[in-house]
């Protein structure tokens, strides 16, 4: 069974930053492409960084330059920090994975929620 366990979101005020973390767990024989999604109330949910497995990152317009996705493959791990907050950034944020086991399956964490307060 694959989980998906998000922390570190919480309550920042604008320009601060917050770090959040996510970690694969189970039966894992390849993790390939982790990212991190949000999503605001009312809106739908959007692409805020991904981290391929061959070392590339995507990140989504409203967040480059500010936040920074990193993974550490032995721990199974990806991380975002997030700097210069803005309070368009609250939202629920969720952990994103490709899990190959057999076959390929793309992964979803809880959500942690982040709150970024003007």
């Amino acid at each position: 069974q694959v989980q998906l366990v998000e922390s570190g979101g919480g309550l920042a005020q604008a320009g601060g930053s917050l770090r959040l973390s996510c970690a694969a767990s189970g039966r894992l024989d390849r993790v390939n492409d982790m990212g991190w999604y949000r999503q605001a109330p009312g809106k739908q949910r959007e692409l805020v960084a991904v981290f391929t497995a061959g070392g590339s990152t995507t990140y989504g317009a409203s967040v480059k330059g500010r936040f920074t996705i990193s993974r550490d493959d032995a721990k199974n791990t990806v991380y975002l920090q997030m700097n210069s907050l803005k309070p368009e950034d609250t939202g629920v944020y969720y952990c994103n994975a490709q899990i190959v086991n057999f076959k390929a399956r793309w992964y979803w964490g809880q959500g942690t929620q982040v709150t970024v307060s003007s």
